[in-house]
Order: structure tokens, then sequence, then C-alpha cells
């Protein structure tokens, strides 16, 4: 698998697993898992995630997937752009990490981080 560096110098997997349209049927929730597991297996550990994909239901769904594989994944969620302050921002990935049954994040995306500056 192809590699590539991050400006602070972790090296990741050049394809990752999105998980958008994942989570919305019930019935499919094992095959999901199936799936997330196997691509990790292959070397696809980069998965990419948000609470905003099927109402937080996604995030569930990663989580017991990569249930004893934390340390294999490079994980990445994503914050609403209303979440998008220092006021907010710590919020919103703490109820992230909870959903996903993990204790932290490796990358978190969010639009709007303009108002950082």
């Amino acid at each position: 698998m192809t590699t590539i560096a991050l400006p602070n110098g972790t090296m990741v997997p050049a394809l990752g697993q999105g998980t958008w349209n994942m989570a919305e049927d019930a019935y499919r929730h094992a095959d999901e898992i199936t799936a997330l597991r196997t691509e990790i297996n292959f070397g696809m550990t980069v998965i990419d995630s948000a609470k905003m994909y099927v109402d937080s239901e996604c995030e569930r769904l990663v989580g017991h997937a990569i249930a004893r594989r934390r340390q294999d994944v490079f994980l990445v969620s994503k914050a609403y752009p209303q979440n998008a302050s220092r006021a907010r921002l710590p919020n919103a990935c703490e109820a992230s990490l909870r959903r996903l049954s993990t204790d932290r994040l490796d990358s978190i995306c969010c639009t709007g981080a303009e108002r950082f500056r």
C-alpha cells in the first residue's frame, strides 16, 4: 500500500475508507462492519466518519468495526460548521469519541476553521 506523509510526519496509507452512506440500514450493519474490518486487514487503515452521517449512527458503526483494532487505525472525523469554535469544538469531539468508543481521534476536520484565526 502506498503511503503519504502528513504535515506532522505521520505516515498513512494514500487510500482510506470513507463511510458516507454506511449505517443507513440496520440489516446491513454486520456486512458493513465486515467490510471495514476486511479493508483494515488489507492495509486501508485510514477511516473517515462524521456525526453528520446518519445522525451519528455511522460513528457508532465505525466504533464497533474498530473495536480491538484501534491501534491499527488512523481515525478521522468531522465536526459540523456550527461547532467550529473554541467553545464548541471540544464538546463535539468528546461526543464523537463516545460514539466511536475510543479515547482519541487522529484527525478532525472542521469546516469553518477560519474562525480559529
